[in-house]
């Protein structure tokens, strides 16, 4: 199968205008046969935590449509970032839509200093059965530091571990280190998806990669263009679109 990571510029807090660029990437991923496209943490509105209590929706947002028939028409698993709302508790989610199923929403259970003031942690584990041969263990940002996930990940059988993020230019470098680690420890195909340019205040670092299961880089895009990075599972081939 065909995995892409997408790097993105996100524009602050617009839903409509993150939702268009997110349908371009996916239409440029069905034109490289891709089977699954994953985005950055937030990917809809950008790491905005100081809004997120009037952004947060739900799986089922009728703004999210396109998503879903992009994914049922055209055969592609999407996982794409926003934060949600239930009885008044805002998540950091990924919702994740899949081919004519109902979609899933995995909230981030691990958060960040900063971030739980603001946001409640997910508790609910997910795996992705994608394709024949491949079980993906979707990550949002902090997760990935955080042993236990990585673990439970390995528990549930998977073999890809995909990790939704927003890194900063001083943080990027430990995050890269780490998920190596996770790559070669765990013996899971590993995969990183970053923003460029700025959001919540953040200087985004770009640099998504994908590790074999070794922890050997395999490829990396650039620091500052918005791209699609894609890796066949079955030739090991890596191909790098810049936009």
């Amino acid at each position: 199968m065909k995995i892409a990571i997408a790097q993105i510029e996100a524009l602050k807090g617009d839903i409509e205008r993150n939702l268009n660029k997110h349908v371009a990437f996916i239409d440029e991923a069905v034109k490289q046969n891709v089977d699954l496209i994953m985005f950055p943490e937030l990917s809809l509105t950008g790491y905005e935590p100081e809004l997120a209590k009037n952004l947060a929706t739900h799986s089922e947002d009728s703004r999210l449509d396109a998503l879903q028939t992009r994914s049922d028409q055209q055969n592609i698993i999407i996982c794409a970032g926003l934060p949600t709302k239930l009885d008044e508790k805002l998540f950091i989610s990924m919702v994740i839509f899949q081919p004519y199923k109902q979609r899933i929403t995995y909230s981030k259970q691990y958060l960040y200093p900063t971030e739980v003031d603001v946001f409640t942690p997910g508790n609910t584990p997910c795996v992705i059965a994608a394709g024949s041969l491949e079980i993906v263990a979707p990550a949002i940002c902090y997760e990935l530091s955080n042993a236990a996930h990585a673990e439970n990940a390995q528990r549930m059988d998977a073999t890809v571990y995909m990790a939704s993020v927003l890194d900063s230019v001083g943080g990027v470098d430990a995050d890269l280190q780490r998920l190596s680690q996770i790559a070669s420890t765990y013996k899971m195909l590993t995969f990183m998806s970053n923003y460029v340019g700025c959001s919540g205040g953040y200087k985004c670092a770009g640099k998504s990669s994908v590790w074999n299961s070794d922890g050997q880089l395999l490829a990396q895009l650039d620091d500052k263009t918005e791209g699609l990075l894609i890796y066949d599972t079955e030739t090991k081939f890596v191909n790098e679109l810049y936009y």
